[in-house]
């Protein structure tokens, strides 16, 4: 049995901003079902409701800066669960709206100070708890510099047993602010530890736990290649490079106790199965009324539910002028719908081209009810991804039935089968350039091929639906990589 520290800036129930959340839960639900001792650690933002938890009668000192901050540590459990989940009580850095910042596309000024606190109180919650973990995992660059500190500080203590493994989710966030914020990790540094922490002459998190971390994973194979070259790696590629013995790509799994057509509330009574699918014929009716489309069984539609930043590939696909969505929904016997959130620009621009265009409903904001609708619904589900590490939506649309439309990039090149038209293989669409004379063509072929290769989609749904990417076995890859560390 290992005993393993997850440091989190998210999980669900408690926050979310996208999969990382997804991720931290399921994987330490499954290890703990697997027989280990896996504990969460996140801060308590201001809206997490604290009469729901219990509150630790004692307090933690962390010393940040020339300071000590003092927090109060609240504790509660992943629902349905043994698994306990600590929280960081500090009203001055999480008692406000937001958890990164106040909007989407917006960093709080003091993020360095508050994630510091959070790398900080690790180590601190362990001694106050009388428990020293195997193992801590750090996701993502908020949790990053405590890889940092066990090498450089806590590693000389009660944690010399102690190693770290750093996931990177996304490298496209690295958390950077101002090099005098690091007096928040170290007060005092040196020159070769200030190399370790430093990059362009920033502060940068994520670099703090990729040069200190014992094992680096991130969440599929095809990304730990990719951002390994300058394309893809935001400045990280050569020190990923150097560490690439330690780097390891991990798919991530899915829970399908939620994600499954055959038990899902959100589209009951009419849920279905890989060999009764017939019911998901009513679900996409019941999608194209919810969504304000004409109910027209012999349509393709078209679903996407996402982030409305560049990652996603929304600027081929909708900016003013030079997007193929307009193309595509006048030329195409086609409809859409569209959930998400994000750049201003882009919800302005499609709830423009709503307005004009019958086949295309788009609403903004989240709603998990109708992502279940629409991954269900849904006779294909497009992801043009600039890039994507792993991605969790072509999971669960290939769960459904719902054919993944992908760029051929991270996660999405490794979990999703390219339509063969000689053999009728496969298990979704994928292309390589991203550029909205691309897309145009990759929507015509998927067309023609739902008019004029029916047998050819049914047999790819039925394919796609007998596919299964569970946590069990990313979890065990995982332990894998955990006794690697131990061995370090």
């Amino acid at each position: 049995m290992k005993k393993i520290l997850m440091l989190t800036s998210e999980t669900v129930p408690y926050a979310k901003t996208g999969g990382l959340a997804d991720v931290v839960t399921a994987l330490a639900i499954e290890l703990k079902r697997l027989g280990h001792d896996v504990r969460v650690l996140m801060p308590r933002y201001y809206h997490i409701d604290r009469s729901s938890l219990k509150r630790h009668d004692s307090a933690l000192g962390i010393w940040l800066g020339s300071g000590e901050e003092w927090t109060a540590v609240y504790e509660g459990h992943l629902p349905g669960t043994e698994v306990p989940v600590y929280f960081l009580d500090h009203e001055r850095f999480f008692g406000r709206d937001g958890i990164y910042g106040a909007r989407p596309d917006d960093g709080f000024e003091d993020n360095a100070a508050r994630y510091s606190l959070l790398a900080r109180g690790a180590f601190q919650l362990c001694r106050m708890l009388h428990w020293f973990p195997d193992i801590i995992h750090a996701h993502d660059w908020p949790a990053a510099p405590a890889c940092y500190l066990l090498k450089k500080e806590e590693g000389h203590r009660e944690f010399s047993k102690t190693r770290s493994v750093l996931t990177i989710h996304n490298l496209g966030y690295q958390g950077i602010f101002a090099l005098n914020d690091a007096v928040y990790l170290q007060p005092e540094l040196d020159v070769l530890n200030l190399s370790t922490i430093e990059y362009s002459g920033a502060f940068n998190f994520l670099k703090a736990g990729i040069m200190t971390a014992d094992k680096i994973t991130t969440v599929s194979p095809t990304y730990a290649e990719e951002i390994k070259r300058p394309e893809y790696g935001f400045g990280m590629d050569g020190l990923l490079r150097y560490r690439e013995r330690d780097l390891r790509g991990i798919i991530n799994g899915i829970d399908y106790s939620i994600w499954n057509p055959e038990t899902d509330e959100y589209i009951s009574p009419n849920n279905f199965s890989a060999d009764n699918i017939r019911n998901k014929k009513l679900v996409k009716k019941d999608l194209q009324k919810k969504a304000g489309l004409k109910a027209a069984a012999n349509v393709p539609l078209v679903g996407i539910v996402t982030r409305l930043v560049d990652q996603k590939g929304i600027k081929e696909l909708c900016a003013p002028g030079s997007g193929a969505l307009f193309s595509i929904c006048s030329d195409f016997n086609i409809q859409f719908v569209i959930l998400g959130s994000g750049d201003s620009w882009c919800e302005k621009e499609l709830n423009s081209l709503s307005s004009k265009l019958p086949n295309l409903s788009v609403k903004i904001g989240y709603d998990n009810h109708f992502a279940h609708l629409i991954e269900a619904g849904s006779d294909f589900f497009l992801m043009p991804s600039r890039y994507e590490p792993c991605g969790l939506n072509q999971l669960y649309s290939l769960s459904y039935g719902t054919l993944p439309i992908v760029r051929r990039t991270g996660g999405l090149a490794d979990t999703v089968e390219n339509y063969d038209m000689e053999t009728g293989g496969g298990t979704g669409f994928l292309f390589d350039d991203l550029r909205p004379d691309v897309l145009y063509d990759v929507l015509k072929w998927v067309v023609e091929t739902w008019e004029q290769r029916m047998p050819d989609i049914l047999a790819m749904r039925k394919r796609a639906m007998e596919k299964r990417f569970a946590w069990e076995s990313s979890a065990q890859e995982y332990l894998e990589v955990y006794s690697q560390a131990l061995k370090h």
